[in-house]
């Protein structure tokens, strides 16, 4: 049985997704009122996924969220009240899987569980390109064994496109809605600025990331 932890201060709705999760998901929950208890199970039990909500009594779940990422690759999904565009790039930066604002659907979020598991299980501990190296469990990328930064989720998750899909030609949109989870709203700056902080950080590996204008990004050799 997979193991489901809910980060959760509001005690009606933090019930009605611990009823709702065990009994049409088939889930083992636990619940988390703060952080403090939240850090303390997450240190003795195995973990499958954490639905967090980011406006806490004890602090903020963004900044837990981005210590968390610094040795842990469970997945999170964030559950906000917090619904804007910047507020939901602001969680996924942290190092949030995935983002949906309250209120939600829970037949979408038993569905959005389901696909962040799935990916977990499918995706290898390591994929490797030449001298070029990503540790998916802890968004660490390396060349010739040396890390070269890539700690980010949005700049680990580009590069991980990119290797899956070497040699073919990316767009600013595409890659928007993997890497953010959402749709590109606007001109596509964060993109460009994210390609370009790979590039220089993928000097030394054999691979560089080339732009066909009014097309998108390409990821080969050179």
């Amino acid at each position: 049985m997979r193991n489901i932890l809910v980060v959760e201060d509001d005690k009606e709705l933090q019930t009605l997704n611990c009823n709702m999760l065990k009994r049409r998901g088939g889930y083992n929950v636990y619940l988390a009122d703060n952080l403090k208890e939240a850090q303390a199970i997450i240190a003795i039990t195995h973990l499958d996924i954490i639905l967090l909500d980011i406006m806490l009594p004890d602090g903020s779940g963004l900044d837990f969220l981005k210590k968390l990422r610094r040795d842990k690759k469970i997945p999170v999904l964030i559950l906000s009240a917090k619904g804007k565009i910047e507020e939901r790039i602001e969680g996924l930066t942290a190092g949030g899987d995935a983002y949906m604002p309250k209120p939600y659907d829970n037949h979408e979020l038993l569905l959005t569980i389901e696909s962040l598991l799935r990916l977990k299980e499918q995706m290898p501990e390591t994929i490797t390109k030449g001298a070029l190296t990503l540790r998916v469990n802890s968004n660490q990328a390396f060349v010739n064994g040396k890390d070269i930064g890539v700690s980010q989720k949005i700049e680990f998750s580009l590069l991980l496109i990119f290797m899956y899909m070497e040699g073919k030609t990316l767009s600013a949109e595409f890659l928007y809605q993997e890497a953010w989870g959402q749709p590109m709203a606007g001109n596509n700056i964060a993109v460009r600025k994210a390609v370009t902080r790979l590039r220089t950080k993928l000097e030394h590996s054999g691979y560089t990331i080339t732009t066909e204008h009014g097309k998108g990004y390409r990821f080969e050799q050179g």
